[in-house]
């Protein structure tokens, strides 16, 4: 408030029956230099609707009144807002009164005929005042940090967990299909049972995304080609009812992030958008490049100050009250009816955003649109160029040892079957124990470790370490349904180690184990 005084945007509600006392001491607030716009009420009723429309900043307010006296002045304050400084200015307090008026919740008072603590008395309340604001507000921010937190680490578990039934579900469907002919009559059958995988398998995601627990694959990209990229496939989504504008700086700076997570962000808030507008409307996406300073950092957890690029994707739809903003990055959480929504979209593009470091803000009113402010950090390297992906072709066959360590019963046969079926020798370990002693008795060469990464006493990490230290020729392939880079390498192997997502299927293990093993790709 104290830039609000400064920039001629402080409110004060004069509660006064005299007009001259008012004017005497606008008068010396203003040889202050403090610039400010003024009310003055007489009654409670007058001192009701101010606070509901003019919304002070400060109260001065006489003790004597004609209409009502001052303390019945300062409980309505106290009751419609609680947090408003309120100064008595009085000839006629005395000592006890003025004691009991600040025992009541009054900030200070000053004495008609001492006009000139005023300034210093409406400047510390100002003060104090916006200090507490700023208390709340990070205790605020604090308590929904906790429970975000709390809410991730939950879905990041769930994730975890329902993968590695996710992976023997698709990779069992794989293969009962593999084995039946077009014509067989439970064909059909076992297909839904994978399709229903697979979209099982989309909402893992969506979780791991929200609990940033997912790898990306961060390149220098440029937003506005991220825009362009998916420009056609929005409009066609968003309906011919919806004005769609887009706004790019052609100066735009560069950031580093995963372009397909990009692209999601863009796709989950228009989506976003064009359901808060089911009667048409305006769906605007902007780009620019951003300076962010402490104080509109401090408004956020996360994020830091200094040069980043903003895109915004703002609506002209139905909006969102405070408690609902309050809600929207839960997972589950949606304001449609019911088997119109998981609730997922949005808390997937806060996770990516969190995790590409980046900051999101949101601005609503009901009635009056929403606005989408994400920025992420500016970079001055140049933009990478996207490599095409080659087709997928079948996995070659190979005769090599492979290491497989997987604690869950289900994926670890699941894993054993497609590896032995295409010709490899594999030794098999329910854990890192048993797998450090399975190549110790082992007397061949071991060409690849497969190891899930979270495992109990000896994780993953630790385990392709020790194995190494003997086996130094060995190539690594980690898997998990629990991605958090800090567990998946935990400071002891170089990021880029061959990596497969939980769940997957039977032909992305097959391409990725022929792939680390083509290329002798070591950790």
């Amino acid at each position: 408030m104290m830039a609000q005084a400064a920039t001629g945007e402080l409110r004060i509600v004069f509660v006064e029956d005299s007009p001259e006392d008012v004017e005497l001491e606008e008068r010396e607030l203003r040889k202050s230099g403090l610039k400010f716009k003024s009310l003055r009420v007489e009654t409670k009723d007058d001192l009701i609707r101010a606070l509901a429309e003019f919304k002070p900043h400060v109260i001065i307010s006489d003790y004597s009144l004609p209409h009502m006296d001052g303390l019945s002045a300062l409980r309505i304050a106290r009751e419609q807002a609680p947090g408003i400084p309120f100064i008595f200015v009085s000839g006629t307090i005395g000592e006890e009164r003025a004691v009991n008026s600040l025992k009541e919740g009054a900030t200070d008072y000053v004495l008609k005929d001492k006009l000139g603590r005023l300034v210093h008395a409406v400047s510390r309340a100002i003060k104090e005042s916006e200090q507490q604001a700023d208390r709340v507000r990070l205790e605020s921010q604090f308590r929904q940090a906790q429970k975000m937190e709390a809410i991730g680490r939950l879905a990041g578990g769930i994730a975890h967990d329902f993968n590695n039934l996710l992976t023997a579900i698709l990779g069992y469907s794989e293969v009962a299909l593999g084995g039946l002919d077009e014509d067989h009559p439970q064909r059909s059958s076992i297909q839904e049972v994978l399709n229903a995988g697979q979209r099982a398998s989309a909402l893992t995601r969506q979780l791991l995304a929200f609990s940033r627990k997912q790898v990306l694959s961060p390149k220098v990209l440029n937003l506005n080609q991220s825009v362009t990229d998916i420009e056609k496939m929005l409009r066609r989504i968003i309906g011919e009812d919806i004005q769609f504008i887009i706004t790019l700086d052609p100066q735009l700076g560069n950031v580093k992030a995963d372009p397909g997570q990009v692209e999601q962000v863009i796709m989950n808030v228009a989506l976003n958008a064009r359901d808060a507008m089911p009667e048409g409307g305006q769906l605007t996406i902007e780009t620019r490049n951003a300076d962010l300073d402490e104080a509109f950092v401090k408004q956020y957890s996360g994020g830091r100050p200094g040069p980043h690029v903003l895109l915004m994707i703002s609506d002209t739809g139905r909006g969102m009250d405070a408690e609902t903003q309050s809600h929207i990055f839960e997972p589950f959480f949606t304001t449609k009816e019911q088997g119109k929504g998981t609730g997922l979209g949005l808390s997937t593009v806060y996770g990516i955003v969190r995790q590409s470091e980046g900051i999101i803000a949101v601005r609503s009113e009901p009635g009056h649109g929403a606005a989408f402010e994400i920025y992420l950090p500016r970079v001055a390297e140049p933009r990478e160029t996207r490599r095409r992906t080659a087709a997928e072709v079948p996995a070659s066959k190979g005769s090599e040892t492979i290491l497989v360590v997987e604690d869950a019963d289900a994926v670890r046969e699941l894993i054993l079957g497609m590896l032995r079926g295409k010709g490899y020798n594999v030794l098999v370990a329910s854990d890192g124990d048993e797998a450090l002693e399975t190549a110790e008795k082992f007397e061949g060469a071991i060409h690849l470790l497969v190891t899930d990464v979270v495992m109990p006493r000896v994780s993953g990490p630790e385990l392709a370490q020790r194995l190494l230290k003997a086996r130094p020729d060995m190539g690594v392939l980690f898997m998990s349904g629990y991605t958090d880079k800090g567990i998946i390498f935990g400071g002891l192997v170089e990021p880029d180690t061959a990596f497969l997502q939980k769940p997957f299927t039977t032909g992305e293990l097959a391409r990725k184990v022929r792939g680390v093993l083509d290329a002798g790709k070591k950790p």
